[in-house]
Parts: structure tokens; sequence; C-alpha cells
């Protein structure tokens, strides 16, 4: 099918929810191709083996010279011009937010999914009212779907709506119920209710469905709006998370934070059983011995 752009705040604070963009052909890619590449390596990478292999091959005796034949009309090779769609997909993928919005606004047929990718460009530069509308005029074109009601979810959460939010994740949810990412952002969502447990029960939910999610940096973010005790809070169960998945050093780093922001000490630290994997890891022991001091 194609990418997914990528874009990924600081870890200095945790993800408040994570953006699902939808998959597209990118500019770089033939309509032909079969195998998914890397898009923005795709040319380039096809040239390259193309000319290795024919390095590699033996090379025959140069016979006497041949005037050209010219191609038969067959072989023409027919180049599609790229849609402002397509454009400003590879305008994202350059952080160009401001260029792939005016791109995608040139498109006329204003597809859902077009809406959609103008909804993102909008949030990524921080103006929520447009693209909050973005994502309504997407919904009113395709009621049911999940990625843009995950998105609009995204919204809600920024704008501290949780209650908005979570019914939006949920109904997302109806539809997809096999998001890991939609659970992901629904988990923390809840987290920032301070209803902790639902919130730890739906993380593990999209662990089994992705022991990646933690890690996964396939789709754009947005900052965390919350207070500190909230991004303390997530930090702590976004460790655990990261545990199960078998990830000790971003469960660490997460430690770290939850440490720094009050939410936990190393006393309640040591003894949860979640974190007994790490109990001979030096770096956790440097880190609960660095808290102890001070």
């Amino acid at each position: 099918m194609g990418w997914l752009y990528q874009h990924r705040w600081l870890p200095a604070v945790a993800v408040l929810a994570a953006i699902a963009f939808p998959v597209r052909s990118s500019l770089c890619e033939t309509r032909a191709q079969t195998a998914p590449q890397t898009p923005a390596l795709a040319s380039s990478q096809n040239a390259a083996q193309t000319a290795a292999a024919a390095a590699a091959q033996p090379q025959a005796a140069t016979p006497a010279p041949e005037v050209a034949k010219p191609l038969e009309p067959s072989a023409t090779v027919t180049v599609t011009p790229a849609t402002p769609e397509d454009l400003g997909d590879a305008l994202m993928a350059q952080q160009r937010y401001q260029a792939a919005l005016e791109a995608y606004q040139k498109d006329l047929s204003r597809s859902a999914e077009v809406w959609n990718k103008m909804g993102i460009a909008y949030q990524l530069m921080f103006n929520q009212e447009a693209a909050m509308h973005c994502y309504q005029s997407s919904l009113r074109l395709d009621p049911k779907n999940a990625r843009v009601m995950n998105n609009l979810g995204t919204i809600f959460d920024a704008e501290k709506e949780y209650g908005n939010a979570e019914r939006m994740y949920r109904k997302a949810l109806k539809v997809d119920q096999k998001s890991a990412l939609i659970y992901k952002n629904l988990g923390t969502n809840l987290l920032a209710q301070h209803r902790y447990n639902k919130g730890w029960e739906v993380y593990q939910t999209a662990l089994q469905l992705d022991p990646n999610i933690f890690k996964n940096s396939s789709s754009p973010r947005i900052q965390n709006p919350a207070s500190v005790e909230e991004r303390g809070a997530m930090n702590f169960y976004m460790a655990k998370g990261c545990v199960r998945a078998g990830m000790n050093d971003c469960a660490i780093e997460y430690l770290r934070m939850a440490l720094n922001e009050g939410f936990t000490n190393p006393k309640k630290i040591a003894a949860d059983s979640e974190f007994a994997g790490l109990k001979d890891l030096p770096a956790f022991q440097q880190l609960l011995a660095s808290q102890r001091r001070q």
C-alpha cells in the first residue's frame, strides 16, 4: 500500500495520543510495484539494485556498432502526474505542514481521506479548531472511519474534554476492535481521568494486539496537555507496559519520568512485582539509588 507519516515529540513528557495517519502510496512509488518498500527510498533503491546487478553480469563481447532501433510503442513508459494529494503527502513526510495543507486544499474532490489529512496538518500546526472542522467534515462523508474518530478523539483530549474523547475512542473501537493504537489512546485518556486501573487494563489490551505499541512511532503524535500528576501516572503505567513488552530501557526511562513528576517513589517501585525483572539491571539500580539520595 504505502507509507505512514512519521513524527514524534521529544520523550520529555508522556505522549497523550497518537494520530492515525492513513496509508497511501507516495510520489516515489510506481503503480505496478507489488512488494512494499520504503517509498522515500524506492526509486534510488531500485536504481542501485539495477546498477549492481548490471555490474555483476559478465560483459559480452562488443559486436560491430549497430544503429539503435526506436522503442516499440509498448515499451513507452507513462509517468502519471502527481495529484495535489500526492504532493501533500510528500510535503507531510518533510514536515512542511503549511505547504502540505495548501496542496490538499487544491484537491477539488475533497474526499474523506483528504479532509482527514488536512485535519492532521492543522493539528500539527496547533490549530485545533480547524482540525476539528476537517475531521468532522471527513466523518460526514465516511461516518464509520475509525481512524478519523480516533483523530477527533485526540482533539478532545488536547482540549481536556476527556469525556468526549473517551466516547469517541469507544465509538472508534466498535468499528475497529483490533486497533492497538486506539486502545492505547483510550488507556491514556482513562489515566488522565485518574481511572488508573481501567487505563492499565486497556493498555494491556493494546499490548496484546501489538507488543511494540509503546515504541511504535509510525503515526504523528500530539503534545500532552495533562498536569504533572497525570503525566506521572501515564509514565508509570507506560513503564509497566514496556516491561510487559520486554522493553527494559523504555521502562526505566518512563520510571525516571514518573519519579521526577512525583507520582511514585523508589520504595514503591522496588516492591512492585511488575518491575521484578528489572532488579538486576545496573541502570535500574542506579535509578533507584540516585532517587534515594535526593
